[in-house]
């Protein structure tokens, strides 16, 4: 623009000091200086009309490469040809040539003219370009066959090329050589400044488009990564949901596993190997042929470097070949004939650094995994070998859990036997069977009565517990009357409500409906939650009220006692637990009964919990559906 701008001033003035003498002219008639001064301004306006028409034509090819720019920003050939033929025309030269530096060399990418050029060269200070790159600044040389001691390279060149003049700019990037543009003349003829000064800037706008042009790939890569990653991630979650879904169903997450790992990495297909009896077979595979399936089930892996999987084994970690064709330890030849195996990715599954498996990929063309790819085969060989330790331990937990039951119910059977013979004698001795009791002997038999009982219930609860824990507490279903388990568990532990004299209160709402559940079960529930309330209340008053609404009984039991701590409540439901207090200790207790009543309340489908503050009493409440009709399994 500005040089436009100073074209067309020039122009302008020029047609006014024409117009000026012309008109004098014809007022004093023509003479030899007026005619002078005429040519001389002919002259100026001509010169000013082709620097206006110079200035057009630069201004045009300037824009015409920033479109070029502007339309390109995956590519930046375009602007490099747009640059070598506008600098070879406006500068008035035979040729142009663009030059892209790579490490110590410049590469040819853009030439526009009829002399020859190569195609790279190293980057030295005896040829032209080079120096340019090497000092980062325009070298204009008029006279390359007189330049000849300090240009040696250039000056061979040109007596092998033709050409006589060269003018080169660098292109620059935060004062760093990244390429050159260079013309030539054939003819001794050097350039103008105004020539410098314009191939100079179209080196900025080469610069600008190769800066565009990485920062656009620079996006599209980080763009790619991003969506990669994010793919990765959501896939990753979704495989981790299906194993959550089926923990100790070994052979979906296996499956699982392998699928989605061939899926999410492009493989052709995939396998994991487990160890069994102290050998490794395949176990699940993904896309092999029924012959390369019915070859490797019946053939253990062995752990040696023939087979890819083999070596995994020996070397416990990552093995990447790339063509197993080309790998000279690789043996495994039959089965990577029937697998169609060219490119194999094994990674380990290791517990405690000990390979147990080994999940493989493998591709039928030569094609090697990508780092990211190989990432995700060794997160997924990471969550086959926890799988595989998950159910492992679980197996080992399920038996013991399963001796441990059988021995407690064992043992709670021995123990009630003998123990139910000693209260039925002391029953008999306490009513005068064998002799007339006396008064001292008759306290001794009701405290063994009640130590007995006491000890009973204790064996009773451990029972229940062992089979909850078996799975083998069943409820039995049928019709029952709440009012009914009320009054029942009023009627037998009232006396111990009387002896600590406290208020006893029974609250039913009117026309409670018919239950169906397993009433003994419920009613050992509330017997619990009253007795409970009754040994750790001193004063007061122990109350149980019952009603129903959305079909739902929802029954409470609240005492007067001490209250329980917030940080003790949560504790209550689980075995062998109790409020760490010292009213606890005192009162005793195993911490067996609100366990137990809490499974058979969720049995039913229903849910119990307690509300409490320290001094100010509890209230345990439990809801369970009227109409129960099966039984509700352990989550």
């Amino acid at each position: 623009m500005r040089r436009r701008s100073i074209a067309s001033s020039k122009l302008a003035k020029a047609r006014s000091r024409k117009a000026t003498t012309l008109k004098a002219a014809r007022h004093r008639g023509p003479t030899d200086t007026l005619q002078k001064q005429l040519n001389q301004q002919t002259h100026e306006l001509e010169e000013a009309q082709r620097h206006l028409s110079e200035a057009l034509e630069q201004q045009a090819a300037t824009s015409e490469i920033l479109r070029v720019i502007r339309s390109s920003p995956r590519n930046v050939q375009p602007v490099f040809d747009a640059v070598a033929e506008s600098a070879a025309r406006l500068c008035e030269s035979l040729d142009c040539s663009v030059w892209r530096r790579e490490g110590d060399r410049l590469l040819l990418v853009a030439h526009h003219g009829p002399i020859p050029q190569i195609m790279d060269w190293p980057i030295e200070r005896g040829w032209v370009t080079g120096r340019a790159v090497v000092d980062r600044a325009p070298v204009h040389v008029h006279d390359l066959h007189a330049s000849a001691q300090e240009f040696p390279v250039g000056s061979e060149m040109a007596l092998r090329m033709g050409h006589r003049t060269i003018l080169v700019a660098p292109l620059l990037r935060q004062n760093e050589a990244i390429g050159a543009i260079a013309i030539r003349r054939m003819e001794v003829k050097p350039f103008t400044e105004k020539q410098v000064e314009l191939v100079t800037t179209f080196a900025d706008q080469a610069v600008i488009a190769i800066e565009n042009v990485r920062l656009f790939e620079a996006e599209q890569q980080r763009s790619r990564e991003l969506t990669e990653s994010l793919q990765l991630q959501i896939a990753t979650a979704d495989v981790l949901k299906i194993i959550s879904r089926s923990a100790f169903d070994l052979r979906t997450v296996l499956q699982t596993l392998v699928e989605s790992a061939a899926r999410f990495c492009e493989a052709d297909k995939g396998a994991i190997v487990r160890q069994k009896d102290g050998l490794f077979y395949n176990a699940e595979a993904y896309g092999y042929s029924r012959e390369f399936l019915n070859y490797i089930r019946s053939t253990p892996i062995k752990a040696e470097r023939g087979s890819a999987s083999g070596r995994a084994l020996v070397e416990g970690r990552v093995v990447h070949i790339a063509d197993v064709k080309a790998d000279p330890e690789y043996t495994f030849v039959e089965a990577s004939r029937l697998g169609d195996i060219r490119t194999a990715l094994c990674v380990p599954m290791l517990r405690e650094g000990i390979p147990i498996g080994v999940l493989a990929l493998t591709r039928s063309e030569v094609q090697p995994f990508t780092d990211k790819q190989i990432e995700l085969v060794t997160t997924f060989a990471d969550e086959a070998a926890i799988a595989i330790e998950n159910v492992r331990m679980f197996e080992e937990i399920q038996d013991t859990s399963q001796h441990k039951s059988q021995f407690l119910a064992n043992m709670s059977h021995e123990l009630r036997t003998p123990l139910n013979a000693i209260l039925g004698y002391a029953e008999l001795m306490a009513d005068g069977a064998y002799a007339e009791p006396s008064e001292k002997m008759l306290g001794i038999l009701k405290r063994l009565e009640g130590q007995g009982k006491h000890l009973l219930g204790l064996i009773n609860d451990v029972l229940d517990l062992s089979k909850i824990e078996a799975g083998q507490l069943m409820l039995e279903l049928s019709d029952y009357s709440i009012q009914d388990i009320a009054q029942t568990v009023r009627s037998t532990l009232e006396p111990l409500a009387a002896d600590k004299k406290l208020a006893f209160k029974v609250e039913m709402a009117g026309a409670l409906p018919p239950g169906h559940g397993d009433g003994r079960r419920l009613t050992q529930v509330l017997i619990n939650l009253v007795g409970n309330a009754i040994k750790f209340t001193d004063a007061g008053e122990v109350a149980i009220k019952a009603e129903a609404h959305n079909g739902s009984f929802h029954v409470s039991v609240r005492d007067t006692g001490p209250g329980i701590l917030s940080a003790d409540q949560a504790r209550l439901f689980q075995e062998f637990q109790q409020a760490d207090n010292a009213i606890t200790k005192k009162k005793g207790g195993t911490g067996l009964g609100l366990a137990i009543s809490k499974r058979i309340i969720e049995m039913h489908g229903g849910r119990i919990w307690v509300e409490s503050q320290p001094g100010q009493g509890s209230t345990f409440t439990f809801t369970l559906p009227v109409i129960v009709e099966r039984q509700v399994e352990a989550a």
